[in-house]
């Protein structure tokens, strides 16, 4: 009990580390978020925007005004879209890159798993070449292939569905298949690694030993121990999914997180990167603390 104690008391510390480093090589890089008014403008309008952003002060007094913030949960103002917070824009973002996330992880399992699950139970046999077969090309195909395949077949020779943008549930289809394709055949290898390890293992051929039917023995004894390493690798893949592939979202004009964290990048929008970063580092280890607890309470040998 005090370790998961402990580790939660971890998450702030982390933080703290992630947006400190994240705050100076930033600010180590050369060039600013000003340089196109410095170009554009007077010296007059350059010195006003660093005073309105405090850019002018020390920078350890910027260190300091911006942990305090931090500590208040306000990420700063944008620097690149100067009406809005970056608590603003991860508000309207992030709501769109969680939902792409988490129907493209209910696709990579729903998929992966059974997949994995057959291959190892025809092990050597159509079925299993088949199924490996298909992994081994899911492996191989980035989303930036796939991507771009479905949108010529699925929405420009076919015209089935459409190819941008998001407002109607034909608008998911696309992207949640090319998220979740290219995650489900990884879930796939190692649902097919684990089970044919948990085949093979002594309280599996004692269960068979005992006369129960094979449905019996794979569901009950076999299956759960199988699926530890699909847990174990569901954490960092579900904060992948949930905070939105760029490329994916890029592709099909999403208005989820990948456009402004690409976009901040470019405009040197500081607040907006750190706040992606941090976003993306609390949902990480969130997500890896409790598949930690999922493996826990799947295997009693984790709780002894």
């Amino acid at each position: 009990m005090r370790s998961w104690i402990a580790r939660v008391a971890l998450i702030p510390v982390m933080l703290w580390v992630v947006a400190t480093l994240g705050f100076f090589l930033l600010r180590a890089v050369p060039g600013g978020p000003f340089d196109r008014e410095r170009a554009a403008a007077s010296r007059e309008v350059e010195a006003a925007l660093k005073a309105r952003y405090h850019w002018d002060e020390p920078l350890w007094r910027q260190y300091l005004r911006y942990l305090g913030n931090l500590a208040r949960g306000d990420l700063g103002p944008s620097l690149k879209y100067r009406n809005h917070s970056v608590n603003d824009l991860l508000g309207q973002t992030v709501p769109v890159s969680l939902s792409l996330g988490a129907m493209a992880f209910g696709v990579a399992m729903g998929l992966g798993i059974p997949i994995g699950a057959v291959a190892a139970l025809g092990r050597y046999r159509w079925a299993d070449r088949v199924a490996s077969l298909l992994t081994l090309v899911g492996v191989c195909i980035p989303v930036f292939v796939l991507g771009p395949f479905l949108i010529l077949v699925a929405g420009l020779w076919l015209e089935w569905l459409p190819v941008a943008l998001w407002g109607h549930w034909n608008h998911a289809v696309l992207p949640t298949l090319t998220l979740g394709l290219y995650f489900a055949a990884r879930v796939s290898r190692w649902m097919r690694e684990g089970m044919q390890e948990v085949l093979k293992s002594p309280h599996v051929q004692a269960a068979r030993a005992k006369g129960l039917s094979e449905t019996v023995v794979v569901v009950r004894h076999a299956l759960p121990v199988a699926l530890l390493p699909v847990i174990s690798y569901a954490g960092p893949m579900l904060a992948d999914l949930l905070t939105g592939s760029f490329v994916v979202e890029n592709l099909f004009q999403i208005p989820g997180t990948g456009a402004f964290f690409i976009n901040s990048f470019f405009s040197r929008d500081y607040t907006m990167m750190i706040g992606m970063i941090l976003f993306y580092s609390l949902l990480l280890q969130v997500l890896n603390l409790g598949s930690d607890l999922l493996l826990r309470w799947v295997d009693p040998r984790i709780r002894a």
